[in-house]
């Protein structure tokens, strides 16, 4: 069943390394609330399958929303949308805006799951991050929330950081498992065109890991989330059995999904829609009935392509059978011609009748996915 995103994309300081589409001006968060709902109104047949398993508010900062503007929003989706008994709602959170007055109010509106933006539990990480929270807030985030009763908690931690040792990565883990979540996002840093980070890097100002160095925190990230019982169901995501997000696994598996507010992106199977990114842009644009936003209509390769660069990151791999099914016989044959050098290198292996990545290969997995695109 599809989903609904929402993008909220305020926040109260411009984290170093993130080049999301985001403001730290709340001046205009009413209008964009409104923009929003009507945006919902105005595209409630886009999904030809109106009744929905998930809702996500990503961002930015999706925590800074009050109470009234949370329910306003998740009212509006319900006006237009049926949705599924079992539902998954995700808020991602700033764990400083996670009081317990605020974990209250989250379950109240229906968020049923948590998406806590940790990053390190190091002070000294947080600050060169820009982050808004400490370590002692981001432990007391997870504990507040499982404290009243919502245990679907996942938390993000981010390796390859500057000055980041093997020792300091060993300790977020232990910190990470024993918080007891059952899902947890763990991204290699990437600098960005623009972000702070950048401007650092290019300055001297920091120093980042070497490539073997950053390896290395990822293949122990792997061992240790096998040690404790979690599943590597997609390159940056673990979950204990059946805590998978499944909001992101409906991008992985095709599904189709609903964007609404900037930035946002939708997909239907046969295209996809780029909302503005930008605030004034898109609100103006909802409030005189001209979304500003662009189109692109899916070729047979394009559907191909992002194919091969989802289901490769993922436990469930690649299907031969799939691929013949919906491209042809002889996507197929070029496939396996591609793929047959990375089985014998071993960093492609069958699983069942499905090709995924090993160990090895989970290290090279854009490189591999972009020798396979047609």
């Amino acid at each position: 069943m599809p989903g609904v995103y929402i993008h909220i994309p305020f926040c109260r300081k411009a984290c170093h390394y993130c080049d999301f589409h985001f403001s730290t001006s709340l001046k205009n968060k009413e209008l964009l609330v409104d923009a929003l709902c009507t945006e919902i109104d105005s595209r409630q047949s886009y999904l030809t399958n109106k009744k929905l398993s998930t809702i996500y508010f990503g961002g930015g900062t999706p925590s800074l929303l009050d109470h009234a503007e949370l329910n306003k929003i998740i009212s509006t989706i319900k006006e237009h949308f049926e949705m599924d008994a079992n539902a998954e709602v995700t808020l991602e959170a700033n764990p400083d805006d996670l009081t317990v007055e605020k974990i209250l109010e989250l379950k109240e509106a229906g968020i049923n799951r948590l998406s806590i933006g940790i990053q390190s539990f190091f002070d000294e990480d947080l600050e060169r991050m820009n982050r808004s929270h400490n370590a002692k807030q981001a432990i007391q985030a997870v504990e507040n929330a499982q404290f009243h009763g919502i245990n679907n908690i996942s938390i993000d931690l981010i390796y390859g950081l500057p000055n980041l040792t093997p020792e300091k990565w060993a300790a977020n883990l232990e910190q990470a498992f024993k918080l007891n979540v059952p899902h947890l996002s763990a991204y290699c840093l990437t600098i960005e065109e623009g972000t702070a980070f950048n401007h650092f890097l290019h300055k001297g100002k920091i120093t980042l890991p070497s490539e073997p160095e950053t390896i290395e925190q990822f293949e122990s990230l792997m061992s240790e989330a096998e040690k404790h019982g979690f599943i590597h169901y997609e390159i940056s995501n673990f979950c204990k059995e059946g805590m998978q997000s499944k909001h992101n696994s409906n991008y992985w598996m095709d599904e189709h999904y609903l964007g609404i507010g900037p930035s946002a992106h939708s997909y239907n199977g046969v295209s996809r829609q780029f909302n503005v990114a930008n605030n004034t842009k898109y609100i103006k644009g909802i409030q005189e009935g001209k979304p500003d936003f662009e189109l692109e209509v899916l070729t047979k390769a394009n559907k191909f392509n992002e194919y091969i660069m989802t289901g490769l990151r993922t436990l469930w791999g690649l299907s031969p059978a799939y691929i013949s099914k919906r491209f042809s016989e002889e996507t197929l044959t070029t496939f396996l011609s591609g793929a047959e050098a990375y089985i014998s290198s071993g960093h492609l292996q069958w699983k069942q009748d499905s090709l995924i990545l090993t160990q090895k290969g989970k290290l090279l997995a854009d490189k591999i996915a972009s020798d396979l695109f047609v």
